[in-house]
């Protein structure tokens, strides 16, 4: 783990090195059976150096609540790429195939049973590049032996207080897995 972060936060793949405050690496359960991925950190993620700490960190902690989980305790969040866009934009192919490797790594020292996709850009990345989350959120597939779903990313939860109920039925569907799959809860 520490040379991997090690590695992360001297990284200068891309030109998001240049303007970060802080590599967000990853925070949570480091043997974690879920793992929740984001597309990128935001302002106050950048600031802090930890993901989803802003608005859209206490909506999702709030979720993983609702589901008996607590990234402090029994799972792990982290992103696509781990330095800040500027103006918190969508992170470009380039930038993402940068740091791709960093969250594979991630993924093989956690060995979650379950990944879930925090929005589009993380779900087209890690399940399929034509994913919709519009239309495909909730879907459950496995790859790799890792069973995956996408749900709505939490800004876009707090920019459409509509998705909120179709969001809460990703999360029930989450928490049915866990306990199939007998994960730790």
């Amino acid at each position: 783990w520490e040379e991997l972060e090690n590695a992360c936060r001297a990284c200068n793949r891309c030109g998001l090195c240049r303007r970060r405050t802080n590599v967000v690496f990853g925070v949570g359960c480091k043997d974690a059976d879920v793992m929740f991925v984001g597309e990128g950190p935001g302002e106050q993620e950048d600031l802090q150096g930890e993901p989803f700490v802003g608005p859209a960190g206490k909506l999702l902690d709030e979720m993983l609540c609702i589901i008996d989980l607590d990234r402090s305790k029994n799972c792990y969040i982290g992103n696509i790429v781990k330095c800040r866009p500027p103006g918190n934009r969508d992170p470009q192919e380039d930038e993402q195939e940068a740091c791709i490797g960093y969250l594979h790594n991630q993924i093989a020292l956690v060995r979650p049973k379950i990944i879930v996709c925090l929005g589009r850009i993380a779900a087209m990345k890690l399940i399929r590049p034509d994913y919709r989350i519009t239309r495909e959120h909730g879907q459950w597939m496995e790859k790799d032996g890792i069973w995956m779903t996408a749900t709505y990313h939490p800004s876009a939860l707090l920019r459409d207080v509509n998705k909120r109920p179709e969001a809460f039925e990703d999360l029930l569907s989450i928490r049915e897995m866990m306990r199939k799959l007998k994960c730790n809860m």
